[in-house]
């Protein structure tokens, strides 16, 4: 990119990682907001597509968005490869905004990747974690400071800023993607939620990115409204033999289920958040996921989003961690108990039949040495729950 171009613009807007969040979420935003977008990219095909072509297509998938326009074009867009060491040093130096989407495993390794250019700087850049990771800015605070130079005055210099990302996108088709590397699929939602206190100098101004003085309470909202609403639906689906999350939602039992649990959540966020969120609002919010978890142009089966029982299960996590809010807030937690009793007898697999690795793994584990067991010790539940959980599950496997 000519860095030149960014006199006519807002500014320059680096990010890493051009994949699917990168590319239908956080470019598009910034690029319509007015500023030249750089994407930095380990994937060879995806630069040089991006430095030729200088826009991409994004398609929404969104069966539900009526008089939404199903295609549109990115424009103001280039890229240098990440590996680019000179490259990523020059751009980091120069840009007005910088953003990440490449997950946990990548993460540290772009941060340090970025310490040559800030140590050039003159002027402070926040950088936007799209990763939806918990603990992003201490583990970003962690890395640069271990990579910067010692008297580098890095609380000034950067500002460490933490996202929450809703968007859903599908899994696109490999002739789509040989077709077109750039072409992405999402649904037609559009919002960065960020945390206001983590920028530095001054704050960009795009539509669509939506800055909250109180983020954590946004980011509980995600864990438990709507990853809890979204893995709960894909475990009693299971239970009522669907394959897809589209299906899922469209069956009353499983909807009512799935509704039980995100409004029993939404509600006792207002009691930890009485400042932030009212029933309207809550209503509001749990109604559109609902609608949004109908969407079957996502193609979202409920093996994808139930998999991966250990971490789900995990206390704090989402069915451990909205248990445990809903009893704070002494709201009725027998939504909750079933959820976890379903999310126990989840076994769903893959296209070509296979289970999850980890599930399997768990599953074996609670088949030797008992459902109370496992949830005492691997999810760090009291023994009332535990055991009025495995009251559910008994039930749930009679059914």
């Amino acid at each position: 990119m000519n860095m030149s171009a960014k006199q006519s613009s807002k500014g320059l807007y680096l990010h890493f990682g051009a994949g699917n969040i990168g590319r239908s979420l956080a470019g598009a935003l910034f690029s319509q907001a007015g500023y030249e977008v750089l994407f930095a990219d380990a994937a060879a095909p995806v630069v040089a597509a991006l430095q030729q072509e200088r826009r991409y297509k994004v398609v929404f998938k969104d069966t539900l968005a009526a008089g939404t326009p199903d295609t549109y074009w990115i424009e103001r867009v280039n890229a240098i490869s990440a590996l680019d060491s000179a490259a990523v040093t020059a751009a980091v130096a120069q840009a007005d905004v910088i953003g990440t989407a490449v997950g946990a495993q990548v993460l540290p390794i772009v941060l340090r990747s970025m310490a040559a250019g800030l140590a050039l700087r003159k002027q402070p850049v926040s950088i936007l974690f799209c990763e939806n990771m918990h603990d992003a800015a201490a583990l970003a605070h962690h890395e640069l400071s271990s990579t910067l130079p010692s008297d580098f005055p890095l609380t000034e210099m950067v500002g460490l800023v933490e996202t929450s990302i809703g968007k859903m996108v599908p899994i696109m088709p490999a002739e789509v993607r040989q077709r077109d590397p750039l072409e992405v699929w999402c649904e037609a939602y559009n919002m960065i939620i960020a945390d206001r206190a983590g920028f530095i100098g001054s704050i960009p101004q795009v539509p669509g990115l939506e800055l909250k003085e109180n983020f954590t309470a946004y980011v509980e909202r995600k864990l438990y409204v709507h990853n809890l609403g979204h893995a709960t639906c894909a475990c009693h689906g299971h239970l009522h033999g669907h394959t897809y999350l589209w299906s899922a939602i469209g069956d009353p039992a499983v909807a009512t289920e799935t509704r039980a649990v995100m409004e029993a959540t939404a509600k006792a966020l207002i009691h930890r958040y009485p400042g932030e969120f009212d029933r309207l609002m809550q209503q509001e919010h749990v109604d559109d996921l609902i609608r949004r978890f109908g969407n079957r142009a996502l193609g979202d089966t409920v093996y994808r989003v139930g998999r991966d029982l250990p971490r789900k299960l995990a206390p704090a996590d989402r069915f451990i961690g909205g248990l445990q809010l809903v009893e704070e807030a002494g709201g009725d937690v027998t939504p909750l108990h079933r959820a976890i009793a379903a999310a126990l007898c989840f076994k769903a697999t893959d296209e070509e039949g296979h289970p999850f690795a980890a599930d399997t793994a768990f599953l074996e584990q609670v088949a030797k040495h008992g459902a109370e067991h496992m949830l005492i010790e691997h999810c760090g539940l009291d023994t009332g729950n535990a055991a009025m959980i495995a009251h559910q599950l008994k039930l749930l496997r009679k059914a």
